[in-house]
């Protein structure tokens, strides 16, 4: 594998994390309850977001999507890194930096307003009760601003952005005090977090008086994203065998996790606020899945099992909209399948309608792979 070639573990490994997402949860969720069996169980539990402190698989989903993005950056400059004759997107000339940077701004503003539409923007039910912030929008502004950290600055600059922005929000999560509660709150309410949300954003938040995607949290964000481009300029401009690699990523992923675990005792790993901590622990795991999959599929070539993840992974942002509401996959599959459900065990209908479910939607997507229709943005 040529290092300037696309990466087929990134698509899969972006679909392996929206699968997750757009119908795979229900499959384990509905096998969990029709076996019983602990092991499936325990994927089921795992399939859920931790209330407050903690962490799960699932609370890995996001942040997982994120560092993807954040990889994808310095991968997609290739060619225009070797038109420049550069080694470092930093060093791009300022003229290709500034049509760089129109198009980022683009890209960002329209997840933002998708993030609107996606939160029921335009069922205008009221200022009062409309959620701005995001999970699009979240990962537009802190792809935005990883990006333009990674075009700015070296390796070693992006280091010390990235530690920077971990102890920076530490700092202010832990010394500056909330109004009625004081510093270092780390609750839904008394959290600084919370408190900004519910100060400067308009309208509804999620949890009425906290938001996980709010304005002070998008700062370690951005974080996650500049791991992705750090991970992302290695596996480009290494001098490394891409075996070599893996195993270094695999490394290194293992060593963000033991970081963020031990950071946890003085500031909780926390999806919600987004903590420090959460960031190089979901981080270190996000790295470690990065590996697997690239060693499997892009060194030792290991590619037909990942498929149906490919066709997903490449048309994310379509299928995350569509399975958030935009439409009804399970009015679909019910349609097609379920006078064939019917015939089969009670306690199984359950598993076998949100297989038809992910079974609709993969046609869906395939369609889609072989006529070449993304959703680019």
């Amino acid at each position: 594998m040529k290092d300037n070639q696309r990466l087929q573990s990134l698509d899969a490994l972006r679909g392996f994390d929206m699968f997750w997402i757009m119908s795979g949860e229900h499959i384990i969720h509905a096998l969990a309850k029709a076996t019983k069996w602990g092991p499936v169980e325990w994927m089921s539990a795992q399939l859920n977001h931790t209330e407050w402190n903690g962490f799960t698989f699932y609370d890995m989903i996001f942040p997982l999507f994120l560092f993807i993005a954040g990889v994808t950056m310095p991968l997609s400059l290739q060619k225009k890194m070797e038109v420049a004759g550069v080694k470092y997107t930093y060093l791009l000339p300022g003229e290709e930096k500034r049509k760089l940077y129109m198009v980022m701004l683009k890209r960002a503003l329209i997840l933002v307003v998708l993030g609107f539409i996606v939160n029921g923007l335009l069922k205008f039910n009221g200022l009062e009760n409309t959620r701005f912030p995001s999970v699009l929008g979240r990962i537009g502004l802190a792809w935005f601003f990883a990006g333009l950290i990674s075009l700015n600055f070296s390796v070693k600059g992006q280091i010390y952005w990235l530690l920077g922005i971990l102890l920076g929000y530490w700092a202010l999560m832990m010394w500056v005090p909330v109004p009625g509660y004081g510093a270092g709150v780390l609750t839904m309410d008394g959290s600084l977090e919370s408190y900004i949300d519910r100060v400067l954003v308009p309208g509804r938040l999620h949890d009425k008086v906290h938001d996980p995607e709010g304005v002070l949290s998008t700062l370690p964000a951005i974080g996650t994203a500049l791991l992705g481009t750090l991970v992302g300029t290695f596996i480009q401009r290494g001098v490394q065998t891409p075996l070599r690699k893996g195993v270094m990523i695999l490394g290194f992923g293992a060593v963000l996790v033991l970081l963020g675990y031990v950071w946890d005792f003085g500031f909780p790993i926390n999806k919600r606020l987004w903590t420090s901590s959460f960031v190089l622990y979901a981080g270190g795991f996000s790295v470690m899945f990065l590996s697997a999959f690239y060693l499997i599929i892009d060194v030792w070539g290991f590619r037909k099992w990942a498929f149906p993840f490919v066709i997903i992974g490449t048309n994310s942002i379509l299928i995350y909209m569509a399975a958030e509401g935009m439409v009804d996959f399970k009015y679909t599959a019910g349609f097609v399948f379920n006078g064939v459900i019917q015939y089969a065990p009670l306690l199984w209908q359950p598993v076998f309608a949100a297989v038809s479910v992910t079974f609709v939607q993969l046609c869906l997507l395939y369609v889609c792979y072989k006529n070449k229709l993304f959703l680019k943005i």
